[in-house]
């Protein structure tokens, strides 16, 4: 009976002590559970941030100082830092702390007891970030700090000293700000990827300025030795926009200088056939052209003009001219050797004593008025237009024009104009020039209407110089002053 009596004792004070230990377990796991549901659940993040086991005053800290790190901007090779207030960013605290704390207590006391007793606690779901950007901020932030530090303008085509070249146009970057926006903005949000690369747009050199050109076409007048007088007139027939100066012994002085026209004055005689010729314009007359046009020679143009005009032709194309606006180019007389000066002429240009290129008193014009010949059958040809149109009607055609366009880019010599651009290059245009009575060359000059890939232009050229032009240094010299022109408007063409 005593041993039963002490098993009993036995048990009945184990079971106690398992009943405490029940006791004191339980109490333990509750504390744990107090505590623990007194903080945010484990694995619960608030905008991307871990905050598990930490209470309110905690989790907003850690917050402010994850979305607080500067986020860094990566510009070509700068890296700029920006604190996310200067761009108007701020985070909703409070909001998210309230949705986080929902999940907190989203159980019952004794509820959520027994699921963390047994590991079976839900898991938390993550709080999306509530945050905003000043969108106005940082687009002024961008315009303001980073635009105008960091942005690089694209260089221009600039002379390349001692050649008769531009030096290459360097492209620029232009940020684009829109996407940059859209990117910064994530960054902002997000609590680990804080770098950005900025996306900009590449921006092409802008064609080389006028003046630069002028420079350009001043250094190869230098650069070959020439102290002569030179005149160029250049028309971008797309734009309108023109250059015209000239050069005396190496200073510039006013441009629409007198010169002798030489051939470039079977420009204006070829409309002047057409003015009063119809087609079909019958063998001779087609034939004539063509000597006068593509081989130069002056009988044929004396045949034009007197089956035309007869014995005064001359006077009657000058007054044709003269209705067109021309005041400075002129036919005293005809092209044959001894032919008798019928009339006189004085003009603006002639008339300068600041200069004086010896004119030929039968034939003379300006850089600007022949140019102005190419203009007036280009815009006829092309858009049934200009002054031939204007001032003669219908006595001139369109296909007329296109014709003479035409017979212009027939004329293929190889040098001066020709001379400057890529093979295959049309080019309408007239050369010029004569030997005078001393047997020496003091004249040479070339107008035409030149098609390149970016542009249709007029680039007209006279030279002159009081003791000899030597026909090779100037055509050398010709050549390069075309070629400047035409890598001007196609800046990415081969030189």
């Amino acid at each position: 009976m005593r041993r039963r009596r002490n098993t009993l004792s036995i048990l009945r004070w184990t079971s106690l002590a398992l009943i405490f230990i029940a006791v004191l377990l339980t109490s333990f796991q509750l504390i744990r559970y107090s505590r623990m549901r007194s903080s945010f659940p484990p694995g619960l993040t608030i905008g991307g941030v871990p905050v598990g086991g930490l209470n309110s005053s905690e989790a907003g800290e850690r917050l402010v100082q994850a979305y607080g790190i500067p986020i860094e901007l990566i510009y070509g090779n700068s890296l700029i830092q920006v604190r996310p207030s200067s761009v108007g960013f701020q985070i909703n605290l409070e909001t998210m702390l309230a949705a986080a704390d929902l999940q907190r207590i989203t159980q019952s006391f004794w509820s959520g007891f027994w699921s963390y007793l047994w590991n079976t606690l839900p898991a938390p779901e993550p709080v999306p970030l509530s945050a905003t950007v000043s969108k106005e901020r940082l687009i002024a932030y961008l315009e303001n700090e980073i635009v105008p530090r960091y942005d690089q303008p694209a260089k221009e085509p600039i002379p390349d000293p001692g050649s008769a070249q531009f030096t290459e146009g360097i492209p620029g970057r232009e940020l684009d700000i829109e996407r940059s926006v859209t990117l910064i903005t994530e960054a902002l949000m997000s609590p680990t990827n804080r770098s950005v690369n900025l996306p900009y747009n590449r921006t092409m050199p802008a064609r080389a300025s006028f003046q630069n050109l002028q420079y350009l076409i001043r250094q190869i007048l230098v650069k070959n030795q020439f102290n002569g007088v030179a005149e160029f007139y250049l028309l971008d027939l797309n734009t309108r926009d023109e250059l015209s100066f000239a050069l005396s012994k190496g200073e510039q002085i006013p441009p629409d200088i007198a010169f002798t026209a030489a051939s470039t004055i079977k420009i204006p005689i070829m409309t002047y056939v057409y003015l009063y010729r119809d087609e079909p314009l019958g063998k001779t007359t087609e034939d004539d052209l063509k000597l006068m046009i593509e081989i130069s020679e002056n009988t044929p143009a004396d045949r034009l003009l007197e089956s035309i005009g007869g014995t005064l032709a001359p006077i009657s194309f000058t007054e044709d001219l003269q209705k067109l606006g021309y005041k400075n180019t002129f036919l005293g007389g005809f092209f044959y050797p001894g032919a008798s000066l019928l009339a006189r002429y004085e003009t603006p240009a002639n008339s300068r004593t600041d200069v004086n290129t010896s004119p030929d008193v039968y034939n003379q014009t300006t850089p600007a008025e022949i140019s102005q010949s190419l203009d007036d059958i280009y815009q006829c040809a092309n858009f049934n237009g200009g002054a031939l149109k204007a001032v003669f009607g219908d006595a001139i055609k369109q296909e007329e024009c296109i014709k003479m366009l035409d017979m212009l880019s027939a004329n293929k010599t190889a040098v001066l104009l020709e001379a400057g651009v890529p093979e295959g290059t049309k080019i309408a245009h007239k050369h010029g020039w004569i030997l005078e009575n001393d047997g020496l060359i003091h004249s040479i000059s070339d107008a035409g209407i030149v098609y390149t890939p970016n542009a249709t232009y007029i680039l007209t050229m006279f030279f002159y110089h009081p003791d000899q032009l030597v026909f090779d240094p100037t055509n050398i010299m010709a050549s390069q002053i075309s070629r400047a022109v035409y890598q001007f408007f196609n800046p990415e063409q081969p030189k």
